[in-house]
């Protein structure tokens, strides 16, 4: 997915698809059950790992890895905060589902990560200690501490053909989209003949509110709940499928230059709450942000399957997250340190590198999948924390 985080701030450095966008610039306090995805599937069912005798020494600090705009900084495996307490087997699908596409130096180890699923949390702990090495990643100037957000996948009333109040179109990519760069902007196409011209016929579906096609477009992918003009009603997904290559615009960064909303306050349900109660100026909002997402409709015949992030592979809740692929790589294991959204509560865990977005730029920035299901929109919506972060990575990999 590649998404434009909804968060309500700028993309800057220090502030989660790949073709996506978000929304708190559309990216878990979940139990452990609830986090838990199928895992990959193999030719021979996967052989279960024994349980450690006692876990293994921490291994020894290794040197420092520069890379783009990032310093990883070799560290004892204790200076992890909560590494001995996350239900690491949890994490484990995520990290199948990246080896299925790894990354450079990963093949060997994906080889075994494929092959074996851990028993329990000790044994996921006892294999991730005895192949990886923990790294702090900073940023170039060697400050350790950033931003994450959170992004969904939202799920969208819809109908075949406009009526009643379902009237806001979403589009496939019109067949002249390559031939003009950039294209059309939002408010073209919304206004000028011409431009709303190359969408006629190109209708996928048509949603209530223009909210929810600013939300879906934000996020980058979503599913649609469809009414079909027989009665009939299917879920679909919607896939990222191309932008009209005009820059993106935060609408909640527009509503706080505007004075219409306190910076503190600058959530995604204030952003709604604003728009019930100012309906005239919407589409002034809107068109604040220049940048339209087009689609294509994908079946779902596994709803318990998230959406493919910009690795290729299906993002998991709570296990997934969004980087600049420049600062780590695809299929990087990642421990996170930060907050649940509006809490103090701690939320360190394991989670896997899988996708990247327009505003998640920067070392130590991250966006936290949430999923689709309860409170994901609420908690993605809200999500803004503060971040340290550290990457795991095979010893004898490249760098």
């Amino acid at each position: 997915m590649v998404h434009h985080t909804m968060k309500i701030s700028s993309s800057s450095a220090a502030s989660a698809s790949s073709r996506r966008s978000h929304i708190a610039g559309v990216v878990v306090k979940v139990a452990a059950a609830a986090i838990l995805g199928t895992l990959a599937s193999c030719a021979v069912p996967p052989a279960p790992m024994p349980l450690p005798d006692a876990p293994p020494a921490a291994p020894a600090a290794g040197p420092v890895i520069e890379r783009q705009g990032a310093r990883w900084v070799a560290v004892d495996w204790l200076a992890l905060p909560g590494w001995f307490d996350d239900t690491l087997a949890g994490a484990w699908p995520a990290l199948q589902r990246s080896c299925e596409r790894p990354a450079p130096g990963w093949g060997a180890l994906c080889a075994q990560a494929l092959a074996a699923t851990p028993v329990d949390d000790a044994a996921a702990r006892h294999w991730l200690m005895q192949r990886l090495q923990p790294y702090r990643v900073e940023a170039a100037d060697g400050s350790a501490d950033g931003l994450i957000t959170g992004y969904y996948e939202p799920l969208v009333e819809a109908r075949r053909t406009p009526g009643g109040a379902f009237r806001v179109p979403l589009h496939a990519p019109p067949a002249d989209l390559a031939t003009r760069r950039p294209y059309w902007t939002r408010q073209q196409l919304d206004t000028l003949p011409a431009a709303q011209a190359a969408l006629r016929g190109r209708e996928i579906a048509y949603v209530a509110d223009p909210l929810d096609a600013l939300v879906l477009q934000i996020q980058g992918s979503g599913r649609l709940r469809v009414t079909e003009p027989d009665g009939r009603v299917q879920t679909v997904r919607l896939a990222f499928a191309g932008h009209n290559d005009q820059p993106y615009r935060s609408v909640g960064r527009w509503l706080i230059d505007q004075g219409q909303l306190p910076a503190e306050q600058a959530s995604w349900p204030a952003i709604k709450a604003w728009a019930q109660r100012h309906p005239q100026r919407v589409n002034e909002m809107l068109w604040a942000n220049p940048r339209v997402v087009f689609f294509r409709e994908e079946p779902l015949p596994d709803p318990a399957v998230g959406p493919r992030g910009a690795q290729g592979v299906p993002l998991t809740p709570g296990r997934s997250i969004a980087v600049d692929p420049r600062s780590i790589p695809y299929g990087t294991p990642v421990w996170l340190d930060t907050t649940e959204p509006l809490a103090s509560t701690p939320l360190r865990r394991l989670v896997v590198a899988q996708d990247t977005g327009s505003a998640i730029v920067g070392a130590v920035r991250a966006d936290f999948f949430w999923g689709w299901d309860g409170d994901a929109e609420a908690q993605a919506g809200r999500m803004k924390q503060p971040l340290r972060m550290w990457v795991l990575w095979p010893r004898d990999a490249p760098r």
